[in-house]
C-alpha cells in the first residue's frame, strides 16, 4: 500500500480485514488520524535486559536467550495446547510456555537468539517464563524500548495495535501541523506537538513520556475551557423571558416547615436570574434531603405568577410521582394546577391532558421522558426543570426546552461534586449549592464491620423489621461472575455479592420468614417499578438491590442501609446509597460491610462513618480515586477526555484556564491567523454540539 495518511482508511492497512476493522470500529478507529488520538492507558518498560540468573523474578523484565531446541507441542487436557522449549545463555536456562499459541513452533528457530520480555518465575534452581513477547535479537522492534499498552477490544493484539500506529506516525508526522501559537508553548515550556504524539505512543525515555503527557493535558484542558467560555458566553447574551418580581415571604407562607438559609439563597440566585431578561440556567446541587424540590417550587411557583407554565421532568415513574404529590402538597392551595404524565397516561385521559396543557389549564406538568413526547405541546412553557441531572443529557434537556419559546432551565442533582469538577461537568450551567440540611433532619449513624458480624447484622435486620421498620440491602453484581465459587459450591458470603444469587440465598436460608425482593438494573422498566411500588407501599420487607436504587424515590419506613462489599464501591456513591434512608421519622443506619484487609480501603470507608457532608466526602473521594465516580454518568454532549484528569493535573487545569481566559479576552471569537488551529480544535472537542459556535 501507499504510505498512509490521516484520512487513510484502516481496512486499506496490511492485516486489517473485516474481523480486525470491525474491533477497531468499536474503539472508535476508522482512519489513520484516528490511531494518533488514540493514546496508551499504561507503559511497559522493556528498556531494561538481563541474563537468566540476574533476572528478578515476579516482575516483566526483558531476557536475552538463545533457543536450545526446536519447541515442542503437548496437549494437557482437552482444548489446552502448551508450547515449551528451553532458552539458554551463559549464566543458566528457562523454561519457556505458551499457552494456545501453536504457531511459536514454526517462529522460533534453535541456535538463534531472541528477546524475551515477561515474568520470569523461579523455583528452587529451575526457572520459568509463561507468554513471553518474544523477537529475534538481531531485528527488535518492540523490545528494548519503553511500549505503550493500549486499551483493547476482542479480535485485536497490543501487538498489532502498537504497530498499525508506529506505521502511521512513521508516515505522517512530518506533516501534523501545530494549533497553540509559539507565544503560548514558550509561555507554559510546553512540548510540540510532533513530539508530544511521538512520545505518548513511543516514548524515548520516561522524561520524553511526561514531557508529551503534559503538552497533551494543557492542550485538551484548554480546548475545553475555551469552549465552555464561548458556550457562556452566547448563552449569557440570549435573551430570556422576564418574570415578575419573586415574594419571597408570600412563597414561603405556603410551606409547612421554615426554609433554611442555603434554600433562601439558593432561591434568590434563581430568582435573580428568572427577572433579569437573560435566560435561566442553572445547576443546582444539594445532598439527598437538603431541600432542593422546595426550590425548584418556588421556580415553578414565579412561573405561574408571571403567566407562564412549568415542566417538571424525572428519571423514573415513581419519582416523577413523588415529585408530583410534593408540588400538589405545596403549591395547590395557591390556586397552582399541577399534572402528572406518565407512561401510564393512555388513551382518553392523556388527550384530555394534552388539551388541558394546551389551553393553559395546567400551570405545572410533571413527568417522565414522557414529557418528551410529540403529542406535548404548552401554551407558554416559562421554564423547565430535570431532576437528578447525571441521568439526562444535553440533548434531552434542549428537547424539553423546545417545547416553549426560550424557557428558563433549572436541573437539580443530589450528587454532591467538587467545584472544580462541576465547572466541568456542567460547563454550560451556573451553579447553586444547597450546602445545609433542614434542621431536625437525624443523622444516619453509620458503620464499617468485617465479615464476622454477619450473624450480628442479620439479627439486626430482623429485630427492626418486627418493629415495622425495612432493609435495603446493595451488592455489587447483577450475577454470578465466574470465579466467584468452586463448581458445585454454594455462593459463599465472602465471595462478591451476586444480586440474584444473594437474594435466593437470603430468602431461602437466611430470613425464610420475611419478604425478600429482588432490583437490578437488567429488569425491564415496569418490573422495576413495581418493585419499587411493593417496597414504598410496605409489602416487602428486605429489598436486595444493585445501585439502580442511588437515585430513587423516598421509602420513609426504610431505616436500614447495608452494602455489601463495600470497597467495591466509590466514597460519593456509598454517600448516595446512604442517602436512601434517614428519609423519615425513625432513627436509620448504613451498615458497611467488607472482607477486604488493605489499610488503603479501610481507610477511605471509615472517611465515610465520621461525616455525612455530601462535598467533603466527595473531595476526598476526588482525592482517593480521581474522577472516575462523577463521571460514571457522563452527560450526552459534553467533550470526552482522552488524557487528562482532573484529579491528577489540577495544576495544568488551573494554567489552562488562565491561558483560555487571557485568549478570549483579545480575540474572543478566535479569527486571529495564530488562532485558527484552537478553534478548530475546539470545534472538534465539542463536535457533539456544533451548534453552539454557530
Amino acid at each position: 500500500m501507499e504510505p498512509p495518511n490521516l484520512d487513510t482508511a484502516l481496512n486499506a492497512y496490511p492485516g486489517v480485514g473485516p474481523a480486525r476493522l470491525r474491533a477497531l470500529n468499536r474503539l472508535g478507529l476508522f482512519r489513520g488520524g484516528d490511531l494518533l488520538d488514540y493514546y496508551p492507558r499504561d507503559y511497559e518498560d522493556r528498556t531494561r535486559s538481563y541474563t537468566i540468573r540476574d533476572a528478578p523474578p515476579g516482575e516483566p523484565v526483558c531476557v536475552r536467550a538463545m533457543a536450545a531446541e526446536l519447541p515442542w507441542l503437548t496437549r494437557v487436557n482437552q482444548g489446552l495446547e502448551l508450547v515449551k522449549l528451553k532458552a539458554v545463555d551463559d549464566t543458566g536456562t528457562m523454561t519457556v510456555t505458551f499457552f494456545n499459541q501453536r504457531y511459536v513452533r514454526a517462529a522460533i528457530s534453535p541456535g538463534e537468539s531472541y528477546i524475551f520480555f515477561g515474568i520470569l518465575e523461579r523455583f528452587g534452581s529451575s526457572c520459568q517464563m509463561t507468554n513471553p513477547v518474544f523477537e529475534l535479537e538481531s531485528s527488535p522492534r518492540f523490545t528494548g524500548r519503553i511500549m505503550p499498552v493500549y486499551s483493547l477490544t476482542a479480535g485485536l493484539s497490543n501487538h498489532f495495535l502498537a504497530g498499525l500506529t508506529e506505521r502511521t506516525l512513521n508516515a505522517v508526522l512530518d506533516v501534523v501541523t501545530e494549533p497553540l501559537p509559539e507565544a503560548l508553548l514558550d509561555r507554559f515550556h510546553l512540548a510540540r506537538r510532533q513530539f508530544a504524539l511521538r512520545n505518548i505512543h513511543f516514548p524515548d525515555s520516561l522524561d520524553s513520556l511526561e514531557l508529551a503527557r503534559r503538552r497533551l493535558v494543557f492542550e485538551e484542558f484548554l480546548y475545553l475551557s475555551v469552549g465552555l467560555s464561548m458556550l457562556r458566553r452566547r448563552r449569557s447574551g440570549e435573551g430570556g423571558l422576564v418574570f415578575s418580581p419573586f415574594a419571597m415571604e408570600e412563597f414561603a407562607r405556603l410551606l409547612p416547615f421554615p426554609l433554611t438559609a442555603a434554600q433562601r439563597r439558593v432561591i434568590e440566585e434563581a430568582a435573580c436570574d428568572l427577572t433579569s431578561g437573560r435566560i435561566m440556567n442553572r445547576l443546582v446541587q444539594g445532598d439527598v434531603g437538603s431541600g432542593k424540590t422546595a426550590i425548584a417550587a418556588a421556580c415553578c411557583w414565579l412561573s405561574a405568577k408571571s403567566g407562564y407554565q412549568s415542566a417538571f421532568m424525572a428519571p423514573t415513574e415513581l419519582l416523577a410521582k413523588q415529585h408530583f404529590r410534593t408540588l400538589t402538597a405545596l403549591l395547590a392551595p395557591s390556586g397552582l394546577r399541577v399534572a402528572l404524565l406518565t407512561a401510564s397516561v393512555k388513551g382518553s385521559e392523556r388527550k384530555a391532558l394534552y388539551s388541558a396543557l394546551l389551553a393553559g389549564e395546567i400551570d405545572i406538568l410533571v413527568g417522565t421522558h414522557a414529557l418528551l413526547s410529540p403529542g406535548v405541546a404548552f401554551r407558554s412553557l416559562g421554564l423547565a426543570v430535570a431532576d437528578e441531572q447525571h441521568r439526562f443529557g444535553v440533548a434531552q434537556r434542549a428537547a424539553l426546552s423546545a417545547k416553549g419559546s426560550r424557557p428558563h432551565v433549572l436541573v437539580m442533582s443530589a450528587t454532591p461534586i467538587p467545584r472544580t469538577l462541576a465547572l466541568i461537568m456542567y460547563g454550560d450551567l451556573d451553579i447553586s449549592i444547597v450546602d445545609e440540611l433542614p434542621p431536625g433532619r437525624t443523622p444516619v449513624a453509620t458503620f464499617l464491620i468485617g465479615e464476622d458480624k454477619r450473624t450480628r447484622i442479620n439479627r439486626f435486620v430482623e429485630k427492626l423489621t418486627r418493629e415495622g421498620r425495612q432493609v435495603y440491602m446493595v451488592c455489587p453484581l447483577i450475577e454470578e461472575q465466574p470465579g466467584d465459587t468452586s463448581p458445585g459450591e454454594a455462593p459463599s458470603l465472602s465471595n462478591l455479592k451476586s444480586v440474584i444469587a444473594y437474594t435466593a440465598q437470603l430468602q431461602a436460608t437466611v430470613f425464610p420468614t420475611l419478604r425478600v425482593a429482588l432490583l437490578h438494573g437488567k429488569m425491564k422498566p415496569r418490573e422495576k417499578e413495581e418493585v419499587m411500588s411493593a417496597f414504598l407501599s410496605g409489602e416487602i420487607d428486605v429489598l436486595v438491590s444493585t445501585t439502580v436504587i442511588e437515585v430513587g424515590v423516598d421509602v420513609p419506613n426504610a431505616a436500614l442501609m447495608i452494602i455489601e462489599n463495600a470497597e467495591r464501591f466509590g466514597l460519593s456513591q456509598l454517600h448516595q446509597l446512604r442517602g436512601r434512608v434517614g428519609r423519615g421519622t425513625h432513627q436509620s443506619y448504613c451498615v458497611l460491610i467488607t472482607g477486604t484487609k488493605h489499610p488503603e480501603s479501610l481507610r477511605r470507608l471509615n472517611a465515610l462513618t465520621k461525616t455525612g457532608d455530601g462535598f467533603s466526602i466527595a473531595e476526598e473521594d476526588l482525592k482517593l480515586r480521581g474522577p472516575g465516580d462523577f463521571f460514571g454518568h457522563r452527560q450526552h454532549g459534553l467533550p470526552h477526555l482522552k488524557v487528562a484528569d482532573f484529579a491528577a493535573d489540577t495544576r495544568a487545569l488551573k494554567e489552562a484556564q488562565n491561558a483560555a481566559e487571557e485568549l478570549l479576552s483579545v480575540d474572543p471569537d478566535l479569527t486571529a491567523s495564530e488562532h485558527t488551529g484552537i478553534l478548530k480544535q475546539v470545534k472538534r472537542l465539542f463536535e457533539e454540539n456544533p451548534d453552539i459556535f454557530n
